[in-house]
């Protein structure tokens, strides 16, 4: 891969010669790594260990997955396995298991016919307009979020939602730049969001390639700064969002949330459609993940807990869906009955 100029957008998954090529986001923002895989064991590693992350991200990362099974054809009974396998590295984001059942499905009918060599081709396509699907959704996604950003404001938002997140574009953050690109007056305070400190480590590192005045502040600090008037919109993403609009991201998003109504500061979601679950009729029905109790340990020096403690670590939260202002995807925004706004969304022909 090329150098990329520090202003030049990301992209975070691509189709290389064969392989899949990924920015390690572990790197960042010591270094802009690549990491190429060729099997879909490698593939699912990336997404559980994060050298891939982020909803839309890991979606496409998991399509290209489904190829390299194939690619390496070892019959039928072994390709299922591996699509279990990625189908399952992280249960949260449910662009994951949209992408993967997608590129399944479009090898289904060759794989019944005997012939992996085509299946592949149909799942490369498949793949491919998946990632490309990601990249215009998220144009749609800044144009729309543009209406909801003043023409001087300081925005808050919460973990990573940028290029990073997404095949390239971002969501959350892409509105942001969008909203700086045309000239709008916009600073950003960044949560660290921990205990991976992808506010710190991401947003800040691509907000600041981009050019965007960007602060970042300890969790913690969000309220106070809400509650003396420094912020005037908050700005996330989703990994879930189920069909009464309650939505599923990184944790901490939820008292994010709680601040914002208290303090009478909007409080937007942005997040494509394919992030959409349908079948969890609300977020009580979302599985959130729990993570490594190290991921907490590490950064305070420490192995493990001090005795007779226990380190719980759920990598995701769920926002009741009364407490966001409104939902910003690619179709356009949604507002006040998200029930009847998201049966709409994806009503026949809309």
């Amino acid at each position: 891969m090329s150098e990329i100029p520090d202003n030049a957008p990301l992209r975070t998954v691509e189709w290389v010669d064969g392989q899949l090529a990924l920015i390690d986001q572990t790197r960042i923002p010591l270094a802009l790594e690549y990491v190429r895989l060729s099997t879909p064991e490698e593939v699912e590693a990336a997404i559980r260990t994060m050298v891939v992350r982020g909803a839309p991200a890991i979606g496409a990362a998991a399509a290209y997955g489904v190829a390299l099974a194939l690619q390496r054809w070892n019959g039928r009974d072994a390709f299922e396995r591996d699509v279990q396998r990625l189908r399952d590295a992280r249960p949260t984001a449910v662009n994951l298991r949209w992408a993967v059942d997608r590129a399944a499905s479009a090898a289904a009918p060759w794989l019944d016919r005997e012939d992996p060599a085509g299946a592949l081709e149909a799942v490369l396509r498949e793949a491919h307009a998946i990632a490309r699907e990601d990249e215009e959704a998220n144009r749609s996604i800044a144009r729309h979020g543009l209406h909801l950003v003043p023409e001087d404001s300081t925005i808050l938002t919460h973990c990573n939602t940028g290029d990073l997140a997404t095949v390239t574009g971002g969501t959350a953050l892409g509105i942001i730049r969008e909203a700086f690109r045309t000239g709008r007056r916009v600073r950003v305070f960044a949560d660290e969001t921990r205990p991976r400190f992808q506010g710190l480590k991401l947003t800040a590192w691509e907000l600041g390639r981009a050019g965007v005045p960007v602060t970042v502040i300890p969790d913690g600090a969000a309220a106070s700064l809400m509650k003396s008037g420094q912020v005037d919109l908050v700005i996330v993403g989703a990994d879930r969002i189920a069909a009464n609009g309650d939505v599923a991201n990184k944790i901490g998003t939820y008292s994010v949330a709680v601040c914002a109504r208290a303090h009478g500061v909007p409080f937007y979601v942005a997040a494509p459609t394919s992030t959409f679950d349908l079948s969890c009729p609300t977020g009580q029905s979302i599985p959130i993940e729990e993570r490594d109790a190290l991921e907490v340990l590490e950064p305070a020096g420490l192995e493990a807990p001090p005795p007779g403690a226990r380190v719980f670590n759920p990598a995701f939260d769920v926002t009741p869906a009364d407490l966001v202002s409104a939902i910003v995807t690619e179709k356009g925004i949604l507002q006040g009955d998200y029930v009847r706004a998201i049966r709409d969304l994806f009503a026949p022909g809309a």
